[in-house]
């Protein structure tokens, strides 16, 4: 039974954790599937490749109005699949052959397969040619998460798509039903819609992107509502192939009715993969939802064995796992005798950014979560049209949403829809996690006019601060 100093499961960011530092020790890696993670072979990053086609395909529809005609000719669905693939195919099977074939690994064993914990750290591969049991001192859970699908009748027997799936078709579907009303699918219903094809999305609450600011969602779901086909408020009861496609059945305000697509993507969320290593073996805990339960070191209950990314963090973000792996490799270094002293994340202040049209960002609490959380808060908002470079593109729908502690002026919430929003919160993720006041953040520094940034400058002297 082979023995390591370390195995880190899962090569998304934990496959970032190795570097010379580690050259001495002896370290597995075990990975299920493809190299690279959900990042770079299902997420981030090939959906925003698909997100900036889609942008410009999108553009003519708004075009005319500003005086410039504009028609689109065409998409050839499969240039742009394969250009996307075809680089980051590369650069996954580029990763696999560096960790094990490159001379700067020779430290490192990689295992083709899933693994599953049968004891205290004692993990078995399961190998194409069989199983393998292999032990260590210490264990990196980076194994990620999974798309899942909701428990309707006859959905498992249909021919359905995930996020994980539905960017390899062959062949643009003429008409795609979405089950699901979140960032997965506010994106993908932008590429596909975008592209020409029929969009239906199925929510089951009365808003789309429910977990954002309720303004933001509201504004988000009648934009998206004039593009799609947009049922809101619905129970999916029954699902089924037609031979042609996919149907179905839904209970909502007005009765029962049924919606038929060529294909069906299923983006209803997704789940960490803890239960798959069955963590419970090796004594790890999980949280109710199912991640791994880590402290602020990313240490789990068990001695030696960390937790980072996916399968511990509900936020389920890259650059969060990132920024986890980080602090995880301090601490390995640390328990190796090479770093003075442990370090703790940082998670007061984590943004996210969903790529739809339009764009969504969003970092801090919400005014639902303030006033939960019994947080006195002010609140300012900033229309696009309000400022030079946005009355210039006869903006009509998009703003920033600023919160604010009254007293001291700091910022504890950012939300903007609209063009450039991942962007533009930046400096506001930057003024809150270094404690700059929204006062001397709007008139400690220039404002470039006429840009874009003049949104959160206006947002900002809009707050009514004590």
């Amino acid at each position: 039974m082979p023995h390591y100093d370390i195995v880190i499961i899962g090569t998304g960011s934990g496959n970032s954790i190795l570097d010379q530092r580690f050259a001495d020790r002896k370290v597995a890696i075990v990975e299920k599937g493809v190299f690279g993670g959900t990042c770079l072979n299902v997420g981030c990053i090939p959906t925003k490749m698909f997100v900036h086609p889609a942008d410009l395909a999108a553009t003519p529809a708004s075009a005319a109005r500003l005086g410039v005609d504009e028609t689109l000719d065409g998409v050839r669905w499969r240039d742009i699949r394969d250009r996307i693939f075809g680089r980051i195919d590369a650069i996954a099977a580029g990763g696999r052959e560096y960790r094990i074939e490159h001379d700067d690994n020779a430290n490192v064993t990689v295992y083709e397969g899933q693994g599953r914990f049968t004891g205290h750290k004692e993990l078995t591969v399961e190998l194409a040619g069989g199983t393998e049991t292999i032990t260590a001192d210490r264990f990196v859970l980076a194994a990620g998460g999974r798309a899942v699908a909701p428990d309707v009748p006859g959905l498992a027997e249909t021919d359905f798509h995930t996020s994980d799936t539905i960017m390899r078709i062959d062949e643009l579907p003429r008409r795609l039903v979405i089950l699901g009303s979140g960032f997965i699918a506010a994106e993908f219903a932008h590429v596909f819609s975008a592209f020409g094809v029929d969009v239906t999305m199925i929510a089951r609450s009365g808003a789309m992107l429910r977990a954002e600011d309720e303004d933001v969602s509201r504004r988000y779901t009648a934009l998206a509502s004039q593009r799609i086909d947009l049922r809101l408020n619905r129970t999916t009861t029954l699902a089924r192939n037609t031979g042609t496609g996919v149907e179905l059945d839904l209970e909502g305000p007005g009765g029962a009715e049924t919606v038929e697509g060529d294909l069906l993507l299923v983006a209803t969320g997704r789940r960490s993969n803890a239960d798959l290593l069955d963590v419970e073996a090796t004594g790890v805990a999980v949280t109710r939802s199912g991640h791994v339960e880590v402290d602020e070191y990313q240490r789990t209950a068990v001695d030696g064995i960390y937790a980072l990314g996916d399968i511990s963090s509900p936020a389920e973000l890259k650059h969060v796992a990132n920024h986890e792996a980080r602090v995880v490799q301090h601490n390995l270094l640390h328990d190796l005798g090479v770093e003075d002293s442990p370090v703790t994340v940082d998670h007061r202040f984590v943004p996210h950014a969903v790529f739809g049209s339009p764009q969504i960002a969003s970092v801090g609490l919400t005014e639902r979560d303030a006033a939960a959380q019994g947080v006195a808060y002010v609140t300012a908002t900033q229309d696009y049209g309000g400022i030079a470079y946005g009355w210039a593109m006869e903006d009509e729908s998009h703003f920033a949403k600023l919160l604010a502690d009254p007293s001291t002026g700091r910022l504890i919430g950012a939300h903007i829809i609209g063009p450039q929003a991942p962007t533009l919160i930046q400096p506001l993720i930057q003024a809150m996690s270094f404690e700059i006041d929204a006062r001397s953040m709007a008139r400690g520094q220039y404002w470039i006019h006429p840009a874009m940034p003049e949104l959160i400058e206006n947002a900002l002297l809009n707050l009514p601060l004590d």
